[in-house]
């Protein structure tokens, strides 16, 4: 099965009316204790096209094969549920689907999770990390939201650490987001000298991301000098890990974290300390690969309209998730775009099973 691509928000409505598959008890994966249970998806194979290649963590800890392409994700119960539906949208629209290998990172409950998502996309290659939390402890500092105050909120930091020294790029995800176009178009892009792509936002007022503390003093200041930093959503990020590693980059960003920590300089969780170290360092990625804060920001009911322009990633950034605001029966005209995508086992569907 090829799956078709869409450049375009009115494409993708085409697609939304296509994508609901004739799920039956049956075709159902199996639940794990008080782990959210899912649908089986169906198999994604690749065209004629595509290159055929294969993932081996063990043969490829120091090789790099061209023809891959890898994704990283979080793990954990609360968010399960919007991390299958992204690994689902990503295979749904991939010109070539079996080329592509998720990385997912998890600090708990690692073997229930892997067996999850193996029931849910038998066909999936896949490797699950452990993340181990004592690398953040003692680094993080309370914020505005509990939720960005989680250690596996940090482990984007520490990809480049987590990963076989033989995968060289990433394409970082969030959890709370859903992809309608080939997502080998982003995996693409040159990122030239820079260590992070990733969509700019240089209206937004950046002096809100840190406290007066922070401007008022000089030396924290002077780690802008010759750069003209604006604001980006660090969900959606490619890196350049072997650039990454050669730099420290994950020193870098930790050094920030200890300031915090000593200093309070920003009121957010991970996303302030990649701001400093890269913020006016990025490759600019087109803005329809981070159609963000769909959740409504930091604020409870507030639906968001999408940004202009093309559409490939939506991205519900912010307090409010499409599978709560579904669930509630109080969901944001924009959920209805989430939950084609959704593969969640509802138990009054399937009690017979």
């Amino acid at each position: 099965m090829t799956p078709h691509t869409h450049n375009t928000l009115s494409s993708f409505f085409f697609f939304v009316a296509v994508v609901t598959l004739p799920f039956t008890a049956a075709a159902t994966a199996t639940n794990f204790g008080d782990l959210p249970g899912f649908r089986e998806a169906p198999a994604f194979r690749n065209g004629r096209e595509c290159p055929k290649t294969t993932w081996s963590s063990a043969v490829e800890k120091n090789s790099f094969n061209p023809s891959l392409i890898h994704i990283a994700m979080t793990l954990d119960v609360t968010y399960l549920r919007g991390s299958v539906a992204g690994v689902f949208s990503v295979l749904q629209h991939a010109s070539c689907p079996e080329n592509i290998v998720f990385h997912f990172i998890a600090t708990h409950r690692r073997a229930e999770l892997r067996r999850v998502i193996a029931a849910t996309f038998p066909y999936l290659s896949f490797h699950l990390y452990h993340f181990d939390t004592n690398l953040v402890r003692g680094k993080i500092s309370y914020s505005i939201r509990r939720a960005l105050d989680q250690p596996l909120n940090y482990a984007r930091i520490y990809v480049a650490d987590l990963l076989p020294a033989g995968v060289r790029r990433i394409i970082y995800f969030d959890s709370d987001l859903i992809v309608v176009d080939d997502v080998a178009k982003l995996w693409s892009i040159n990122l030239g000298r820079h260590v992070v792509g990733a969509p700019e936002y240089c209206h937004a007022n950046f002096t809100n991301y840190f406290t007066q503390k922070f401007w008022s003093n000089p030396v924290f200041t002077a780690s802008f000098r010759g750069r003209k930093p604006c604001y980006f959503n660090t969900g959606v990020m490619v890196i350049d890990l072997g650039r990454w590693r050669e730099g420290k980059y994950t020193e870098k960003v930790e050094h920030w974290m200890r300031v915090q920590k000593r200093y309070r300089i920003y009121e957010l969780g991970s996303l302030p300390p990649f701001l400093l170290v890269f913020a006016g360092d990025v490759e600019r990625v087109e803005h329809r690969w981070n159609q963000h804060g769909l959740g409504g920001d930091n604020l409870v009911g507030l639906c968001r309209d999408l940004h202009p322009g093309q559409v490939s990633l939506l991205h519900w950034s912010g307090k409010g998730k499409p599978w709560l605001r579904l669930d509630s029966r109080r969901p944001c005209p924009l959920d209805s775009l989430w939950e084609p995508y959704d593969l969640f086992r509802h138990s009054s569907l399937f009690s017979d099973s």
